[in-house]
């Protein structure tokens, strides 16, 4: 039977299924329902659904989705916009219950899902590294001990005492992955984020998350850099319209996703070694 998986009621996933899986989903479906007409006001919309004269049209964000993320991949997920992967990312960090289907989780998540989600403008930079963190469940004990790091890796100088809504993207984005990878996650989410900031900020997170790997962090990337995808995962899907279009090899899933893509970048396989016995594993 199809369940909810929520905070509440998650489960790890069942050893017989996967048992090297960080993350397990199966037949998993996000359903939105919105109204098929416009309404001027609320007021207008409150009298017209007690009268039961709304009609309301179903959006499936995602379509019966089943992934399995091995435990300390990088895993890639590509498609075009409004293609359903910020909707899945949302779902495995319990931000969406799934309408239908099942999610298991085995491990701790981090999410980095929006520039500036979890940060409030008006606060410096300094303050929202201590809301965000505590958003992640880390204590002030615990921010303090690392602030220090924090600060050092997002490099922002003075900027840290200013408010957030003084700061670009690239910087909002620099503190939030600070924040976020201050502590090693047990799993990684990542959406869009290497997409703003400069090279060496992308080249400070990639080296980051080269450690992770090695440590056994599992990450889920979301990104439109098809040489990022190239040069960190081993492995990818590619979502259309909510639904999965194909898994495997990142390399043959660009290929698909878009025919004639060359590596613009020097790829970095190098940097992220195989774990111990993934190739025994397959890459389906």
């Amino acid at each position: 039977m199809n369940s909810h998986i929520g905070p509440e009621s998650q489960v790890h996933a069942p050893a017989s299924q996967a048992p090297s899986a960080a993350i397990l989903l199966r037949n998993v479906s996000v359903r939105y329902r919105a109204p098929e007409e416009r309404f001027r006001s609320f007021k207008e919309y409150a009298i017209r659904q007690i009268q039961r004269q709304v009609r309301f049209k179903d959006f499936w964000a995602l379509r019966r989705v089943s992934l399995t993320i091995r435990q300390g991949e990088i895993f890639g997920i590509i498609g075009r916009n409004g293609a359903g992967k910020s909707t899945l990312l949302k779902v495995v960090a319990r931000v969406l219950a799934p309408s239908t289907g099942r999610l298991w989780i085995k491990g701790k998540v981090s999410p980095l899902l929006e520039l500036g989600a979890g940060f409030h403008p008006e606060l410096t930079g300094r303050e929202n590294v201590f809301l965000n963190a505590t958003l992640l469940g880390h204590s002030g004990r615990e921010v303090e001990a690392q602030l220090a790091d924090i600060l050092d890796f997002a490099e922002l100088g003075a900027f840290i005492d200013a408010p957030l809504r003084t700061y670009s993207s690239g910087m909002v984005a620099r503190l939030g992955f600070a924040v976020a990878t201050a502590w090693r996650p047990e799993i990684l989410l990542v959406d869009e984020v290497l997409a703003v900031g400069d090279d060496a900020f992308r080249r400070k997170c990639r080296t980051r998350m080269e450690g992770f790997r090695a440590s056994g962090t599992t990450t889920l990337l979301v990104t439109h850099d098809m040489n990022t995808v190239l040069s960190m995962c081993r492995r990818a899907a590619w979502i259309e319209r909510g639904r999965i279009v194909s898994v495997g090899p990142a390399p043959r899933i660009v290929k698909g996703y878009l025919p004639g893509h060359r590596l613009t970048a020097p790829a970095t396989a190098k940097a992220f070694p195989a774990r111990a016995g993934d190739a025994s594993r397959g890459d389906a």
